[in-house]
């Protein structure tokens, strides 16, 4: 595993949309251990492979029930509304509230590429609509209501 440096605001990669995963191999393992152990690192609850670089829809979440991967992941559910402060790894020390579903569904494929279902509520809610919004190029900023602070 190794470390891998979190790009910020101001990188145009940020903006750009992640292409499909069609590769379950080992590189793509070394990817997912790698942005864990730098999610982890930063203090992060969760990564999209966006921002460390890689265009791909690799996205890994842990908001302390332990580590998720996610391959390709897609929400298939969308349900209430929460209005919560979020951040981002991308643009450390940068907060906002935002208005994010209060209830999600989550299809995507584990590094093996085997289809799961997750399902989540408040801060997994947030952080999988967070990280699958990177994948689109969509950064937190776009949900925020009201300022930005910090």
């Amino acid at each position: 595993m190794a470390l891998r440096n979190i790009v910020e605001l101001g990188d145009p990669i940020l903006y750009k949309k992640s292409r499909t995963v069609e590769k379950f191999d080992d590189r793509l393992s070394q990817l997912i251990d790698d942005m864990l152990e730098t999610m982890y690192n930063a203090n992060g609850v969760g990564l999209a492979a966006v921002q460390v670089g890689i265009l791909k829809k690799v996205v890994v979440i842990d908001i302390g029930e332990g580590p998720m991967e996610l391959v390709n992941p897609e929400i298939t559910l969308r349900e209430g509304e929460q209005r919560e402060s979020e951040g981002c790894l991308s643009l450390p020390g940068k907060y906002g509230v935002t208005v994010r579903p209060q209830k999600v569904q989550v299809k995507a494929q584990d590094r093996h590429g085997k289809w799961q279902v997750f399902t989540g509520e408040d801060l997994k809610a947030r952080a999988f609509c967070h990280e699958i919004d990177h994948l689109d190029g969509v950064l937190f900023t776009s949900h925020v209501v009201g300022e930005l602070e910090g």
